[in-house]
This record gives C-alpha cells, sequence and structure tokens, in this order.
C-alpha cells in the first residue's frame, strides 16, 4: 500500500468510495447518512491544493482505495473525512492513513489530530478510540472546532449523537495524559 497526496484526476473516484462507504450507514438505519452525496470536485480540489488530500492505493500508479481529509484546525490537524471502499475495509488502510497523518502533524509540529464523528457506529467513535483518540470535552473545543460542531448541528447530524475527539501527536504526552485521566 502507497499514501501519497491525491491529484486533480481522482476526485471522481473519490467521491465513488465515499458512496460506497456510506451504504454502510443504511445498516444501522441511517439512510440519510448512506444517500448523503460526496464531497463536490471543487471541496475535493480545494483540499487538494491546500495539501489537506491523501490517497491510499495498492500501487504507485494504482487508483486511490482510501482518502483522507485535513485541515488545520485550533493548531491540530483535522481529518475532515476518511473513507476507505467497502472492498477494501478491514485491511488497515484507514489505520495506515491515520498513523500517515500524526507523522505530518510532528513535522508540522502540530499538537494532536482532531475529528468530529458518531457515537454509535462501530467504524466511527469506537474504532477511533481503539487507535488513540479520546472523546473531548465541551470546554476543551477551541473555536473552530465548535464552529465546525454548530455547521454538522445546522446541516442535521446531530439526529444521531456525535463527538469531538483528539489524539496527541506525542505518544508520551498522550500515555500521560491517559495515566492523569480525562
Amino acid at each position: 500500500m502507497l499514501i501519497r497526496a491525491g491529484t486533480a484526476r481522482e476526485l471522481g473516484r473519490l467521491q465513488e468510495i465515499e458512496r460506497a462507504a456510506g451504504r454502510w450507514f443504511r445498516d444501522l438505519g441511517m439512510d440519510e447518512i448512506a444517500d448523503d452525496e460526496p464531497p463536490s470536485t471543487e471541496c475535493l480540489r480545494e483540499f487538494a491544493e491546500a495539501g489537506g488530500l491523501w490517497v491510499a492505493t495498492d500501487a504507485t500508479d494504482g487508483p486511490p482505495v482510501a482518502y483522507v481529509l485535513t485541515e488545520p484546525v485550533d493548531g491540530c490537524l483535522h481529518i475532515e473525512q476518511l473513507s476507505v471502499h467497502p472492498d477494501r475495509a478491514r485491511r488497515g488502510i484507514g489505520r495506515a492513513l491515520l498513523d500517515h497523518l500524526t507523522a505530518r502533524a510532528a513535522a508540522d509540529r502540530m499538537p494532536a489530530l482532531t475529528l468530529t464523528t458518531f457515537t454509535d457506529v462501530p467504524w466511527n467513535a469506537p474504532y477511533y478510540a481503539r487507535l488513540g483518540f479520546r472523546t473531548l470535552a465541551a470546554h476543551e473545543l477551541g473555536p473552530e472546532l465548535r464552529e465546525i460542531r454548530v455547521r454538522e448541528t445546522k446541516a442535521g447530524l446531530d439526529r444521531w449523537p456525535r463527538v469531538c475527539m483528539r489524539r496527541e501527536v506525542d505518544e508520551k504526552q498522550d500515555a500521560a495524559r491517559r495515566r492523569r485521566g480525562p
């Protein structure tokens, strides 16, 4: 597997990955999420141009099988979207993308990765918790992360419980934090 910056010629493929991955939500009664349109090619292009689009492929020139969108939020590297094609799920691709992002954040001297996600979806909050993310309390949210939550609420995503999560880039700091508690 290779992780690299996404390119403009791949944007349609990323939308296909998003649609395919979204279908799993139907099994949980979250049809609105399953039917939600993927990010537009314009939106994906903006992430690519800003250096926040990463793809996982099977080969150097192979088509993407997963992608992640990132942007700086409150001084951290925020994961806006991470999607793996269902045909390639449960093979460590999501974990590899997160590890790649951790290295990128460390190189950019960002203290942590952040994201927002559904609490009761097995491949959302429970998955991220297994990979070292912790749920943030309301008082821990920075202004930009609070604004993301406002937008999500306005979009109707709060029909299902959601949380903000954070994973420290420095594992020693993260281990010390876990010993101290939230």
